[in-house]
Order: structure tokens, then sequence, then C-alpha cells
């Protein structure tokens, strides 16, 4: 009997505990093929069910790192030419492609997928205008067409996903052939979203890639609020608004990924009330200032933007995610067999407590915590279910 028997022995569709996540960076920038994810992904294969699965490399197009490389998934050949007149004056297109593919791969039903090396035509004063340029034309393609839709939009990144098993979409996507210094990887089991190719992880904006295992019940006070900040969810899953947050709290509002994830997997009131003055004050503006970010619901999240990993769960840690670090490489993923199956010399293994991000950066040496943060000391000593 296998695990996802066990997990499911009633009979229900649903397996509310399944997904895989993997993700690695090294901090040296050194660039690694993709066969370490792959392998790491398709050893926790019984946590997807076929219907989604993905990869997002960081450092994979060396020659063209200064284009966005905008990837679009399209129904048909005259969607695809509807979305290259969009983006021929939006854009200046130094490049594009249809996605190289192996078509013997067992994948079925693909899209077209082609890839459009760009340089925004009317953002001239500096990345961050550019960037918001950028974001604004993913979302209005995204909005205004039916039959096609950008899925990957950052520099120097590339997103492989789709409707299939690891292994499937490793093969189809050539993955194995891309190199790159941060690597996340994905396997689907989808309970509340369908599953199709548009819904597969990662999801993404700008250099911003989200994996995610678990449900977001908050999910449509989560939508309402980045609407009101120009973001539009149209891939219909929920895991689409950590992407959109991630950018908005770090690119946007300038806030810490440890500050971003007191927004997310924010403290308990309780919890709160019992910090140091200062913690406590800290706490208190940014759950009064962000409180409909608060993503409730069991969750994991591999969050990646250029330089950077970070490993994030819910609150009360509803769902599985062990770090582990090796040399000047840190792994996060759901579970510790698929780093020791790619890693045989890991240094260090740790179970993060809820809402406590692990962060990964390039030129920084990764650290294991050496001692039980006094918040998540005081909750394991006094419990609470709130």
């Amino acid at each position: 009997m296998s695990w996802s028997d066990l997990e499911n022995r009633y009979g229900d569709d649903r397996v509310s505990s399944a997904c895989g996540l993997f993700g690695f960076i090294d901090t040296t920038g050194e660039r690694h093929d993709g066969q370490a994810a792959i392998s790491a992904l398709t050893s926790m294969k019984e946590r997807g069910n076929g219907l989604g699965a993905g990869y997002a490399v960081y450092g994979c197009y060396p020659q063209l790192a200064e284009a966005y490389a905008l990837h679009v998934m399209c129904r048909t050949e005259d969607d695809r030419n509807e979305m290259a007149r969009y983006l021929a004056g939006a854009f200046e297109i130094v490049h594009q492609e249809p996605l190289p593919v192996h078509s013997s791969a067992g994948v079925v039903d693909a899209p077209l997928i082609w890839r459009f090396f760009c340089v925004p035509r009317q953002a001239d004063d500096g990345d961050k205008d550019a960037d918001e340029y950028v974001v604004r034309a993913v979302m209005t393609a995204n909005t205004r067409m039916e039959g096609a839709y950008v899925y990957s939009s950052g520099k120097n990144l590339g997103m492989f996903k789709g409707v299939g098993h690891p292994e499937e979409i490793a093969e189809y996507f050539r993955v194995a052939d891309y190199a790159g210094y941060l690597w996340t990887a994905h396997n689907r089991f989808p309970t509340n979203t369908p599953g199709w190719w548009g819904g597969a992880h990662p999801f993404g904006l700008l250099d911003w890639s989200v994996v995610h295992n678990g449900e977001i019940s908050s999910y449509g006070t989560n939508r309402r609020y980045l609407e009101t900040k120009g973001y539009h969810c149209t891939m219909r899953t929920d895991t689409e608004v950590m992407a959109y947050a991630a950018d908005l709290l770090m690119r946007r509002h300038g806030l810490t990924p440890k500050q971003a994830a007191l927004v997310m997997a924010s403290p308990l009131w309780n919890e709160i009330e019992v910090l140091p003055e200062e913690e406590q004050r800290t706490c208190q503006t940014i759950r009064q200032t962000y409180g409909p970010l608060l993503m409730n619901g069991p969750f994991t999240v591999i969050i990646a933007r250029s330089g950077e990993l970070i490993g994030l769960g819910d609150r009360i840690r509803l769902r599985p995610l062990t770090a582990a670090i090796a040399g000047p490489m840190l792994y996060v993923s759901s579970e510790i067999a698929a780093v020791h199956l790619i890693e045989r010399q890991v240094e260090a293994v740790w179970t993060p407590f809820g809402g406590e991000p692990v962060i990964g950066r390039l030129g920084e040496v990764p650290e294991c915590p050496r001692a039980v943060p006094k918040r998540v000391a005081r909750i394991i000593e006094e419990p609470t279910y709130g």
C-alpha cells in the first residue's frame, strides 16, 4: 500500500497534505544543471497525481540577462500572433522563439509555449520603473486576452511547468539542459482548484517565483486587497496571491523577508501581547497595516527572487518543510529524503518553526539557527490553537 493510499483510505478525491516542494540556492553563484532538482522532485512523486509539475531556474539565460524573459502559453497560433503583436507594441523584442520541447515525453494537450526576450519601450529611468512597466504590461495582457497569457516575466529566469508528473514535465521541457544557481520545483496534487497548464506551479511575476503546498482559505480577502494595488488574479488558483503579495511587500514596499513573513504568517494576537515592547509594536503595526494579506489556512511555500531563496510555513506548521545546509548550499524541501538523495554531505538539518522564514542569499554563507526563538519557545511551552 502506497503513502497516497494510506492518506486517502476512504476513497476521497482529495489528499490534503500532498504536493511536493523542493528548492536550493548555491550562495557562491555557481550554476547547476537541472538534474538535481529533477531527481529530488521525482523522489516525491507520490505527493502529486500527474495534474501538475514545474521548475524555476535563476541564471539560465546569461546571454540575454538584461532582457525580461516572458514565457507565454497560447491555445492556438492565432492567439500567439495576437500576443506577439501586443508585446511588440509594448516592448522592443530582442529575441523570440518557441520553447524547445521533447515531443515524445508523454505529455498531452500541451499549449503552444513561446519565450520573448523584451526590453520596455517606455521605461528608461531605472530598473524600478521598468519593473512597474512590466507588471502593468503583464496584467494587461493576462486580463484582456482569452487564449494566451504570460506566466513568467523575470530577467535571467526560466519557468517550465505543465500538466504531468515531474519526470514527464522535465523531459518535455528539457529541464536537465538548463543551469542556474537557484532552483525551485513543485509536484502538484490539486484539491480546491483545477489541474490545468496555467495552474501548475511555479507562479511568477517579474523575478518572483512561488511553489506552494496547502490551501489559502483567505484567498478571497487576499485577492480583493491585491486588486486594489493593481494586481489581477487570472490563473484560477490560490497560490497566485502569494506571488503578487511577495512583489507588493518586498519589491514595492521594501519590507524584508522577515517582515513579509510577519504579514503572511503573523503571530496570533495573544502571542503578540507577550512580546517585548518594541517587537510587540512592530508586529502590531504590520498586522494592522497588512491585515488583508494574512494568509489563513495550512501552507508551506518556497518564494524565490534573483539572489534569494525563502522558505516559509504557516504559523502553526500544518504542512511539512525541512531545511538543510551543505557548505554554500541551502536546501528546502517537503521531505529530507529528497535532499539526502542529491547531497551526501549534509552538515545541518532542521525543521523551521511556523512563521519563521528560512532565508538563503547570494554571497552569504547559510547558517543553521543555534537557538529556539523566544516567541516559539513560549508557544511550545504553552500551546495555542486559535
